[in-house]
């Protein structure tokens, strides 16, 4: 077995691990500079904000980018604001994620940040405080004046509660549904605490609400916007795309935020239509980015330049899709070379082949006939017949479909599952 080709797929492999980008030891590796006229848009907004209080919500396909954005936004920033930037994901069980208990984690992230940042908070003020986190939490009481000596290790435990215990997280919800506005005080009195002691406003960033089902974002945002906007500092909440599409919901979105929605739009391969043609050629602007997010993973010396550049087109400008891509080429090759060591393994058409087939199948096997249907019209009109029909919105979460954006919005169908469409007769293909 080549152990010098087997050593450097491997670390291919792992690099494509890497996404999104957090730390600032991955971003200066691998990041590519790209939207940064989205930075400045956020900017602009927590710089301008009137009151020190505006809510912004930040949305765009899963995949294209927002996570790693926003890390090198709060990088940017951090020395002007305190900036508390986690993921839901990491905070809370998924499907048990509402309104509340996102309060509840915007309270247990501040505090672990200021005890992270030695934050000059009075003694007995903190103790207060604890004692506050450890009684919604059933902390037991014996231990909590031990621990709130060291109160970043209560605060991890409490952390994991929040995550890991559903009856925890049900007493909380049901305390506070009736007194919400106690949960809000708690929260403003610990950022007044923070802003006092650090002269820094505070700015959260919530990321990863964008990959809840839609229907538990819309519970979230359709019924509880309000409540998300009562603190009194500055949040930036992330939202999927497709939840922006229903009148109702962005209406409500818009007037509560004051119309503080930034959208990241997914990277534009092609023009518009421009893709139906033979040897329609891509943008340069789009490729450059893409083949250069590629070529800061996987060593030339691994794929051809051809085979890299199809890796772009397919991937729609989504670059979720171009590491998936990717990655499933290096598992491959890593399979190739272990079942015959003497072999010389390159990412090449062949790969990439077998890899799209894997990926379409995983996209087909759940689509309907109403799917098909939905999928059909947009490639032909670039555009659904009902925006707003959820099968749709589903496809768009999904990302089967992906919108792109111009001086007009516009749909068109992953590129990946356009085969599987000729193949049942839907599309015709020349």
């Amino acid at each position: 077995m080549s152990e010098d080709l087997l050593n450097s797929f491997q670390e291919a492999y792992s690099n494509l691990e890497l996404f999104p980008l957090m730390e600032r030891n991955e971003m200066e590796r691998f990041r590519v500079e790209y939207g940064d006229d989205l930075i400045a848009d956020l900017n602009q907004l927590v710089e301008d904000s009137p009151n020190g209080d505006g809510k912004i919500v930040f949305t765009g396909h899963r995949g294209c980018g927002k996570s790693t954005l926003l890390a090198e936004f709060s990088r940017q920033i951090q020395d002007k604001y305190f900036v508390v930037l986690f993921s839901i994901a990491d905070k809370i069980e998924m499907s048990a994620v509402n309104h509340i208990n996102i309060l509840f984690a915007i309270a247990v992230n501040l505090m672990t940040e200021a005890e992270a940042r030695r934050v000059d908070i009075p003694q007995s003020t903190k103790e207060a405080l604890y004692r506050w986190f450890a009684t919604r939490t059933r902390t037991e009481e014996s231990n909590l004046q031990a621990e709130a000596s060291i109160g970043f290790d209560l605060l991890k435990l409490i952390s994991s509660k929040l995550k890991a215990d559903a009856s925890v997280r049900d007493e909380i919800k049901q305390e506070f549904e009736r007194k919400l506005s106690d949960l809000v005080a708690r929260i403003n009195e610990i950022a007044a605490l923070i802003q006092a002691a650090t002269k820094q406003n505070v700015l959260v960033i919530i990321d990863d609400l964008d990959k809840l089902d839609l229907g538990r974002v819309n519970e979230i945002y359709r019924d509880n916007i309000k409540a998300l906007c009562q603190p009194n500092f500055q949040i930036i909440y992330t939202i999927p795309i497709a939840v922006l599409r229903e009148t109702f919901i962005s209406t409500i979105i818009a007037t509560e935020t004051n119309d503080q929605v930034v959208a990241m739009p997914v990277l534009k391969i092609f023009d518009k239509g421009k893709n139906r043609f033979p040897n329609a050629q891509p943008r340069p602007e789009a490729t450059k980015i893409l083949g250069e997010v590629l070529q800061k993973r996987i060593s030339s010396d691994l794929i051809t330049a051809e085979t890299a550049e199809k890796i772009v087109i397919y991937s729609g400008g989504v670059l979720r899709e171009l590491i998936r891509i990717s990655k499933e080429c290096c598992r491959i090759c890593l399979r190739m070379i272990r079942r015959n060591p003497s072999a010389e393994v390159i990412i090449d058409d062949k790969i990439l082949l077998q890899a799209i087939n894997k990926i379409r199948n995983d996209f087909s096997i759940r689509l309907g006939k109403v799917d098909i249907d939905i999928l059909q019209s947009v490639y032909e009109q670039f555009m659904p017949n009902d925006p707003k029909q959820a099968e749709f919105l589903d496809l768009l979460h999904g990302l089967y479909v992906l919108e792109y954006r111009t001086d007009e919005t516009w749909y068109d169908v992953h590129p990946i599952i356009i085969e599987s469409l000729k193949r049942k007769g839907a599309i015709n293909v020349k």
